[in-house]
């Protein structure tokens, strides 16, 4: 079963995770089918950028997100929906 998790990457205290499609049998920085995106928590504010088409995609084909990839990118919707409003009302 494919599964849409986080691999981590980046230096020792330095986390930066990025969003992949991957086995749900393979270890969480094993091999991975495709890389839809990044997340990093160490900048102000924080940092996602996820390609939603192929996110989509994947969901369609059978892919099951992890909990964290799920609350990441329904914050993720809610942030971009209320910078898109700041910038029609200004």
């Amino acid at each position: 079963m494919l599964a849409i998790r986080m691999r981590r990457v980046g230096a020792k205290k330095n986390p930066l995770f990025r969003v992949v499609v991957t086995e749900s049998a393979s270890s969480r920085d094993g091999r991975f089918v495709e890389a839809l995106g990044y997340y990093n928590p160490r900048t102000k504010p924080e940092t996602v950028k996820i390609d939603r088409d192929r996110l989509t995609h994947w969901l369609k084909a059978g892919a099951r997100p992890s909990a964290t990839v799920r609350t990441l990118v329904a914050r993720h919707k809610l942030e971009a929906a209320a910078v898109a409003a700041e910038s029609t009302a200004s």
